[in-house]
């Protein structure tokens, strides 16, 4: 298995030629899933939709007294974005990198991912010469390089497909 290192992000999905138009309408599409999948399950929840870095972002919110909360997992949200992808991209014909944010999913899994790294970093400060995280998504991989940065450590990618893994060591 051969391991390419990355940083920040994975250029073989890279975006850059996806319009604000084209984001947008895969935004919709998603909704438009979404919807019929809350309705299905009979849940509640307000769509907002928003396009920021180059991705569609859609957030399930849970209005008074809703029930999206039990969608909230992150093995959940996982499944339901991957879920979304398929469905945006039998729409569109293009490959989707968009976003899923489940009552506020996202800010729970990133807060996670800053324990994640500061447990990691701790080794290193222990005297370790790097420090290994799980598997996860390029996104979540995304957010991890953002977060070991800020702390002023570096890290790269490595592994294939499921088995990509994030590794930090100092700068």
């Amino acid at each position: 298995m051969t391991q390419t290192p990355d940083h920040a992000v994975d250029t073989r999905s890279d975006r850059a030629s996806d319009t604000v138009e084209q984001l947008e309408q895969e935004g919709d599409f998603a909704a438009d899933f979404l919807e019929g999948l809350l309705d299905i399950a009979d849940i509640d929840g307000d769509l907002a939709l928003d396009v920021r870095a180059g991705r569609a972002y859609v957030s399930v919110e849970a209005p008074d007294g809703g029930s999206v909360g039990v969608l909230a997992d992150t093995d959940t949200v996982q499944a339901l974005q991957e879920l979304t992808r398929i469905a945006v991209q039998a729409k569109t014909g293009r490959f989707s990198r968009l976003i899923l944010d489940i009552g506020g999913s996202r800010d729970t899994r990133k807060q996670e991912l800053t324990t994640l790294v500061e447990r990691a970093i701790a080794r290193l400060e222990d005297g370790a010469s790097q420090a290994s995280l799980p598997a996860m998504s390029s996104y979540e991989r995304k957010l991890v390089h953002d977060i070991v940065s800020e702390r002023g450590f570096v890290s790269e990618s490595y592994g294939e497909g499921a088995d990509r893994h994030t590794v930090i060591s100092r700068g």
